[in-house]
């Protein structure tokens, strides 16, 4: 029965299950469409998250018939005490996208603490097609996607339940990116904890994709960041953040 209650159940658990995956997703959409001209950021968003949804549940049939062509190694390294490894498809996309969020998070701190004037990075930001932003978003997207497909294939074989939970949890996504960029647009000290944040997914990565790969260096394995040790760190940050945020009001008061 396609409607039944198993399937019906296991469909909340997954848009649940989404919606918990893909917070770090979601800082990384609202981060990266600033870079498109502000009456567009909103389009942008919705447009990227849209055709992801699209090439997700292609990713999602694509998966389920040809698994063990993303699962079978491709490529080994075998420097013997120094660096040992074997590479499959997955493992080469998330070290991929850890190496690039942790790259554009470095570029954007950097920019912060830089002396340029402000209206110069926003001129230059401006100048980034909507096209290019689009494409980044929708790219992110797919290697975030990832772990919630073969998450959801752990739990049901039934495609329909499958890509409902992909599409519910997208337009969810596009509802909550709107809601994250207002309120890094009103708190724009906050956007310093988003990239920092943001910096430690591509950290999160890396460990995952040099997991995925077996990947020893100089004899040990690397083992992946847990989802709980990175919602730890996050709960530590946001906590120092709001520490520092009531301890300078509280110094530029005495100083009045």
């Amino acid at each position: 029965m396609i409607f039944s209650v198993d399937n019906i159940v296991t469909l909340l658990l997954l848009v649940l299950l989404q919606a918990v995956l893909g917070f770090d997703n979601l800082l990384y959409i609202s981060l990266e469409s600033k870079k498109a001209p502000k009456e567009k950021q909103a389009f942008v968003r919705q447009l990227g998250i849209g055709i992801a949804i699209v090439l997700r549940i292609v990713l999602l049939f694509v998966l389920i018939n040809l698994i063990g062509y993303f699962q079978d190694p491709i490529m080994h390294l075998g420097l013997v005490g120094i660096a040992e490894g074997s590479f499959n498809i997955h493992s080469l996309i998330v070290l991929g996208g850890g190496v690039f969020i942790i790259y554009t998070a470095t570029k954007e701190i950097w920019h912060m603490i830089s002396f340029d004037d402000s209206e110069a990075k926003e001129a230059e930001m401006q100048k980034t097609s909507v096209s290019n932003v689009i494409t980044w978003i929708v790219i992110m997207n797919l290697v975030f996607s990832f772990d919630s497909i073969l998450s959801a294939m752990a739990l049901t074989d039934v495609f329909w339940v499958m890509a409902a939970a992909i599409i519910l949890s997208g337009i969810l996504m596009i509802w909550l990116s709107d809601k994250v960029s207002v309120f890094l647009q009103k708190n724009r000290l906050y956007e310093v904890l988003g990239l920092f944040i943001l910096f430690i997914v591509g950290i999160m990565l890396l460990t995952e994709g040099a997991h995925l790969a077996h990947l020893q260096l100089f004899g040990d394995a690397i083992t992946p960041m847990s989802k709980t040790t990175f919602y730890f760190v996050i709960g530590v940050l946001v906590l120092v953040d709001i520490v520092q945020g009531r301890y300078q009001k509280k110094l530029t008061l005495k100083k009045k």
